[in-house]
């Protein structure tokens, strides 16, 4: 089990005072990919215009671009709500950048109460993600809005 309370611990030391928001990001994914287990994506996408476009991460080439409303990023845009998929094969309209992926969690990111980005983790395990997660990459999340 993931202790959150130090790994967001960790990105706050990591990025705190750091004005670039490009390399809080890498740092971030960085930091996810090494301490989360069963992972083979971690990163983020951010919003331009209509669409999410593939900002720093951890794992394979991924999607360039995501349709606000499509797919799992797409759709927690949308929603404006973390989304825990623990079969990504049974999400409706899912986007396989990866085949490999079975599950995956996605948190919006916000500035100023609007979403402008989506930190996306992919997993091969399928169920992965469980509530402590949620919890722990919202929090996460959070230290990222306060420095982003």
């Amino acid at each position: 089990m993931t202790n959150y309370t130090e790994l967001n611990k960790q990105l706050h030391s990591l990025i705190c005072g750091v004005p670039h928001k490009i390399a809080n990001l890498a740092n971030a994914s960085a930091l996810l990919y090494d301490a989360l287990d069963n992972l083979n994506w971690a990163g983020f996408y951010l919003i331009e215009e209509d669409r999410l476009i593939l900002g720093p991460f951890q794992g394979k080439p991924a999607c360039i671009e995501i349709p606000v409303g499509r797919g799992v990023c797409g759709t927690a845009v949308e929603q404006n709500q973390t989304l825990v998929v623990p079969d990504v094969h049974k999400f409706p309209g899912h986007i396989a950048c990866d085949g490999a992926s079975n599950s995956e969690i996605v948190v919006p990111i916000r500035k100023n109460g609007r979403v402008i980005g989506v930190l996306d983790i992919d997993s091969p395990v399928f169920d992965r993600f469980r509530e402590d997660d949620k919890a722990g990459l919202e929090e996460f999340v959070r230290v990222l809005e306060s420095e982003i």
